[in-house]
């Protein structure tokens, strides 16, 4: 009683909406800088049971924004370190953590475990995957974006409502939208955001009208101008991620299938490899790489001579985005052997560390 007494003093809310809460179910996918402070407010609010799913590691680059962690979560696991950080905040509840990566294999059964998803990702693949999969389960979508200084909201699949697809039917073009890691975030917009959808995932639990259902708020952090889209329901769309479920398993969700771009598990292909590395000096994580050079995407023309002609070349940066745009410059230079790693630094590097 006493933890929860200012939500049951509400005349809204109430013992029975408190109840509500604790017996509801909620997955988050994603524990930066949107995650954060979604599954700390859930948290505080006492669901009674949050998932989270991630598989990254806390990098120092992430703490101007991910509030949940701290210097002495480097290096660990998100979802791990973001259960040892609400279990403290709030002992009475269950939080689930997952050390994985979302995919089609694992996507349906977690979702079915739970009432609600909330979705805290930055890339365009993962976004589409939790739409389908939601489609597929019937599971609401409480979905969050950001980019610089701007920000959405908004809440898909919900009792019949529009879906992410009748938003956005099909991905952008590879490489046209960059992420945080490539052109930055205001550090609070996240925390707007993120509670912004803590917000609406409490106002579904406790059936409060309202709900951002056909609606994309958008939100101006220099600015402080909001404006809301609707958005119109598109059968069409929600019927051919239906009519895809038996082989939903098997559905690529990887939109960037340039033949230039190569994965991790590609390198075993290649002999003779040179790393080009594109990304800023002060970018972290380091990379210490037999036969890798790092020049930023900027210098990449002027120190062309150290790119080899006869090695496969691999170009990395955090996300696949200044690597794929460094690949189009060397082709134009007529060095025609080079591939951009999909996978960014900080999800790449261990691997690479251990096994080239």
């Amino acid at each position: 009683m006493s933890r929860y007494n200012r939500h049951i003093i509400l005349s809204d809310v109430g013992q029975e909406g408190q109840n509500k809460i604790s017996n509801a179910k909620v997955l988050v996918v994603g524990a930066g800088g949107l995650g954060c402070p979604i599954l700390q407010y859930l948290t505080a609010a006492g669901v009674g049971a949050i998932g989270v799913i991630d598989f990254d590691t806390v990098e120092e680059s992430n703490l101007q924004r991910q509030i949940l962690f701290g210097t002495s979560s480097l290096k660990t696991n998100k979802a791990l370190a973001a259960k040892e950080r609400l279990e403290d905040l709030n002992p009475t509840i269950e939080v689930h953590a997952y050390n994985e990566a979302l995919t089609p294999q694992n996507a349906l059964k977690l979702f079915n475990d739970y009432d609600i998803i909330v979705d805290g990702t930055d890339n365009f693949e993962t976004r589409y995957l939790i739409n389908d999969a939601a489609i597929i389960t019937n599971k609401p979508i409480v979905y969050g974006a950001i980019y610089k200084f701007e920000g959405q909201v908004s809440v898909f699949n919900y009792k019949n409502g529009p879906s992410y697809r009748c938003l956005f039917p099909s991905p952008p073009k590879e490489g046209s939208v960059a992420n945080c890691s490539e052109v930055g975030v205001l550090g609070v917009l996240p925390g707007i955001i993120g509670t912004l959808q803590a917000n609406e995932v409490l106002k579904i639990i406790l059936g409060f009208t309202g709900v951002l259902s056909g609606k994309l708020f958008c939100y101006n952090s220099k600015t402080s101008e909001t404006y809301t889209l609707k958005i119109k329901k598109s059968d069409s769309e929600i019927d051919k991620v239906l009519s895809r479920e038996e082989k939903f398993q098997t559905q690529e969700f990887n939109f960037n299938c340039s033949s230039k771009n190569a994965s991790l598990k590609d390198l075993n292909k290649f002999e003779n490899i040179q790393f080009i590395d594109v990304r800023e000096f002060h970018e972290e994580p380091k990379v210490e790489l037999n036969n890798c050079v790092q020049i930023p995407l900027h210098n990449l023309i002027s120190r062309i001579g150290e790119i080899s002609t006869t090695k496969t070349i691999v170009i990395f940066c955090q996300s696949g985005i200044r690597s794929k745009t460094a690949v189009e410059i060397l082709e134009k230079h007529n060095i025609l052997n080079s591939f951009s790693l999909i996978e960014g630094a900080a999800a790449i590097i261990e691997q690479l560390k251990t096994s080239l």
